[in-house]
């Protein structure tokens, strides 16, 4: 088996689960959007998680860490990062910005871990986190996308909602992480069922005249996506460093825009394309800097032994 700290090239099986994950979240992000435009989004999100929970109830066994410490991180990464982006996917027109904009993720996790944690944020990382943000603005003030801008910064604070509890995450003990997945949607399941009976309209008759492939779409978001895709990243980091394979990631939302564009009626206009392509460069230069702040952690370590 390949240690986590070795430089050699990626095997063949690597290279697979990295095309397999971009591939599976970028068409979950469609996925959401179909399902959200014929079923209720805090429905969708519930219904995600309570079919997710079934196959991942043999990782619910004790012991279990403390709620107050585990709590707030399975409400920011169930029930409120996915309402907030199941309610953002409801309400837009177009795929491609808001997709675009939820890559934020990446650099606010560096924001907050430098503001939170204490950890090094250099200075290409500060100017990718200005340009990426600044891309989305720009993106946002294209006419075609102006319309999508409630849509596109409930993406924003979906992303932060991601960020803190990443980052909250890093301060707690250890939990397995697919166990960690079962908490999560132990937690999500209920809270977004409740919270669609009690604000969704109509739910029992949408989701009673959905067709076969909008429910296709949320059993893909549960099983491809929640278990399937975070297995094979937690399979790659057990395996390499987290630095070398998180960039790789960036060419998810080029799967879900594809998509768009091709399938789904998105417009491409150059300043969606420079906005959009401006927001992914910063995003790479925050984890490509955090990939050399960890490359330098590392060598300073391995000198003081």
């Amino acid at each position: 088996m390949t240690s986590a700290t070795s430089k050699s090239p990626f095997l063949l099986s690597e290279w697979a689960a990295i095309a397999a994950i971009v591939l599976i979240w970028g068409v979950n992000n469609a996925a959401a959007k179909v399902a959200t435009g014929a079923l209720p989004p805090f429905f969708v999100g519930g219904v995600r998680f309570a079919i997710a929970l079934a196959v991942l109830i043999p990782f619910l066994r004790p012991p279990f860490p403390p709620l107050r410490q585990v709590g707030p991180i399975l409400l920011l990464l169930g029930p409120l990062h996915f309402g907030l982006i199941y309610y953002g996917f409801s309400i837009v027109k177009s795929l491609s910005p808001l997709v675009v904009a939820l890559q934020l993720w990446i650099p606010m996790t560096a924001f907050f871990a430098w503001r939170l944690l204490g950890e090094t944020m250099t200075r290409s990382g500060l100017a990718g986190m200005v340009v990426a943000f600044a891309g989305v603005a720009w993106m946002s003030l294209d006419p075609h996308a102006a319309g999508d801008l409630p849509g596109i910064l409930i993406g924003v604070l979906a992303s932060a909602m991601w960020a803190l509890g990443t980052v909250w995450v890093r301060r707690s003990p250890g939990v397995t992480p697919l166990k960690m997945q079962a908490l999560t949607s132990l937690v999500g399941a209920p809270a977004l069922l409740a919270a669609s009976f009690l604000v969704e309209d109509h739910v029992l008759a949408r989701a009673a005249t959905a067709g076969w492939m909008i429910w296709a779409t949320v059993v893909w978001a549960a099983l491809a996506s929640t278990v399937g895709a975070t297995a094979l990243l937690f399979w790659l980091v057990q395996r390499r460093e987290p630095g070398r394979v998180t960039p790789w990631f960036l060419l998810t939302p080029l799967v879900s825009c594809g998509i768009g564009i091709g399938l789904m009626g998105d417009q491409l206009t150059p300043q969606l394309a420079l906005g959009g392509g401006a927001t992914l460069v910063g995003v790479a230069l925050v984890a490509l800097s955090e990939r050399r702040a960890a490359a330098i952690a590392e060598s300073a370590a391995s000198a003081q032994l």
